[in-house]
């Protein structure tokens, strides 16, 4: 029977994974899985380069995360600790929504350096996600393992209502000693709320052989010495990447969570463009209640600044006409080079960045390397070092025959 691995930690989860990204491509396709996910602990670093490695080989390359979320009061139980959960993107605003959480996770719920999502957070963002229940350490594995049958049952009703059609029990057996505890209380559980289970292996290292690298690697995420009897083990020799035939071997008595595993990889379908520059939209003034178009705030701002250049240069009024002509011809021959180019807005992002250091009292240096030859870039207080009196090449930093990204130093 098929199976597709939708539990991954590659060596982007810092703490507790050392998979590398191209080793757990070769190995899916060595064993011909026809997909495959990433889930790395609260962080989607490895996302681009596992879409590559996997689309490279032939692989449906599937981007999630295994993140934590905040303990939750209503459903009582008395946590202190975040549960666990794992989102599986569906689509492109699935995509987004992920990025999305992640990153309110980090800036606003930081706790113990961990990403806390809210529970929120996942009503509000929940489109194009689907939800795997965290295995024993979600919250309705932890409500079964601790004996309490009507709190977990409350808390996957709970999590269907966040992702209806979109929620699985997720069942493990990778050697730990609360996975088939878990697995028996799961079962019955899911069949009697009517949700479908799914076999999932928690993926830490490529083969057995790497388990002791993978302890050494946990123990200095911890603070923790191989040699103390008392540390805490949490993890097994047995969560290396398993095959198909080995999946099949030890869900053999529920096929149907092996079979779903299929099923949400055929569910799973996020297309990235890669090669593409994405810039964010700068804000411009509002006129008559419409936005300024970008390339005329822009030619506009570029203009008020070389004036404010032009008077620190030449203090003097006749000497600064004498001048103006010069500065405004290599300024229209820049400003239409990178309307030409489309990087107005790059400009414009950058230029907020410096400016904001510069008035915050951040240390920001006067310019160099080829940005330092650009007109604009000394208009708008990006750099402060002025390209003609020294006679630098605007062509150095940007040329229309060398398409590619500005990059201020």
């Amino acid at each position: 029977m098929p199976f597709v691995h939708l539990r991954t930690h590659s060596e982007y989860s810092v703490v507790d994974g050392t998979l590398r990204i191209d080793d757990a491509a070769a190995e899916a396709a060595r064993d011909r899985q026809v997909a495959l996910a990433i889930t790395d602990l609260s962080n989607l670093f490895g996302a681009v380069k596992f879409y590559k490695a996997c689309r490279g080989k032939g692989i449906k390359p599937i981007i999630g995360v295994d993140v934590f979320v905040e303990p939750d009061a209503a459903l009582g139980g008395g946590e202190k600790t975040a549960s666990r959960l794992v989102l599986l993107v569906q689509s492109r605003q699935g995509y987004l929504n992920l990025c999305e959480l992640l990153a309110r996770a980090w800036v606003k719920n930081a706790q113990r350096a961990q990403a806390w999502v809210k529970w929120e957070w996942l009503s509000e963002l929940g489109d194009g996600l689907i939800a795997l229940s965290g295995a024993d350490f979600g919250l309705v594995g932890l409500a079964l393992l601790a004996g309490d049958a009507e709190r977990a049952r409350l808390a996957a009703k709970r999590l269907e209502g966040l992702f209806p059609g979109r929620f699985y029990i997720e069942l493990q057996r990778a050697g730990l000693p609360t996975h088939e505890a878990h697995v028996r209380a799961a079962v019955p559980l899911a069949a009697e709320l009517g949700l479908p289970v799914v076999a999932t292996h928690p993926v830490q290292f490529a083969e057995p052989d790497d388990f002791d690298a993978h302890e050494a690697r946990v123990c200095v995420a911890e603070g923790e010495t191989l040699s103390n009897p008392k540390r805490i083990k949490r993890f097994s020799r047995e969560q290396y990447f398993k095959t198909q035939a080995q999946m099949e071997a030890l869900f053999a008595d529920v096929p149907s969570a092996v079979a779903n595993t299929v099923g949400i990889a055929q569910r799973c379908n996020l297309t990235l463009a890669m090669g593409k520059n994405y810039l964010p939209d700068f804000p411009t003034p509002l006129i008559d209640g419409q936005p300024m178009p970008m390339a005329d705030y822009f030619r506009e701002a570029s203009f008020a600044g070389l004036e404010d250049r032009l008077k620190l240069l030449f203090p003097s009024e006749a000497e600064r006409e004498k001048q103006r002509p010069t500065y405004v011809q290599r300024l229209d021959f820049e400003i239409a080079t990178i309307l030409k180019m489309g990087f107005p807005g790059y400009f414009l992002i950058v230029s907020d960045f410096i400016n904001w250091a510069k008035n915050n009292g951040c240390p920001v240096g006067p310019g160099r390397g080829s940005g330092a030859g650009s007109l604009v870039a000394y208009a708008l207080k990006i750099t402060d070092l002025d390209p003609l009196q020294y006679k630098l090449l605007f062509e150095r930093f940007l040329n229309p025959e060398r398409v590619s990204m500005p990059d201020f130093d």
